[in-house]
């Protein structure tokens, strides 16, 4: 072998090599961009990641918020509903101490030293005592109106007594003319 043989050898194998130095270079170069452009990619995903983040805590902040405000909605109402329990149980007791007082007036109900109404269910005439009460009640209604209403028919009951007075042979009834 003769030294220009050799010679080709070797600038042939520093060609080679030159090409593989190259090609090695280059795909460290394509790799480097490529790892950049992943890189990039890894960020935008991260700050879209942060963003969304950040929108969650605002929902969760405001859910919070809208939590808060409704418990104090609901105790208000609360507050609200034993006030107005209150003041429905302060009517109920002044009902209940005007009625003691119109049974303590009413010459017709027996009551007691408290003033509550004494019931005398020993009594066999029930039917009498409820007659009497219905006639109250009667009575009570054709006094008690509300402001502004006018009563403009007349009902009238007649008992069975009235209606026998005023039959006729046949139990016929005379026809006003």
């Amino acid at each position: 072998m003769d030294s220009g043989q050799l010679v080709w050898i070797i600038i042939g194998i520093v060609v080679v090599l030159a090409i593989i130095a190259v090609v090695v270079s280059m795909g460290r170069k394509r790799k480097t961009v490529a790892d950049r452009n992943r890189a990039a990619e890894m960020r935008e995903k991260a700050e879209a990641d942060q963003l969304a983040a950040r929108e969650h805590e605002a929902k969760a902040a405001r859910a919070d918020a809208d939590a808060k405000a409704a418990e104090v909605e609901a105790e208000r109402l609360r507050r609200q509903a034993q006030g107005t329990q209150q003041e429905a149980e302060s009517v109920r007791a002044g009902a209940q101490e005007q009625l003691r007082k119109a049974d303590h007036v009413d010459p017709d109900v027996k009551t007691g030293k408290d003033g509550e109404r004494i019931h005398n269910e020993h009594s066999g005439d029930s039917h009498a005592h409820d007659a009497q009460h219905e006639e109250l009640r009667r009575d009570r209604t054709d006094r008690v109106r509300p402001a502004g209403t006018e009563d403009t028919t007349v009902i009238h009951e007649e008992t069975t007594a009235e209606r026998h007075d005023t039959d006729g042979q046949h139990g016929e009834r005379p026809r006003n003319l």
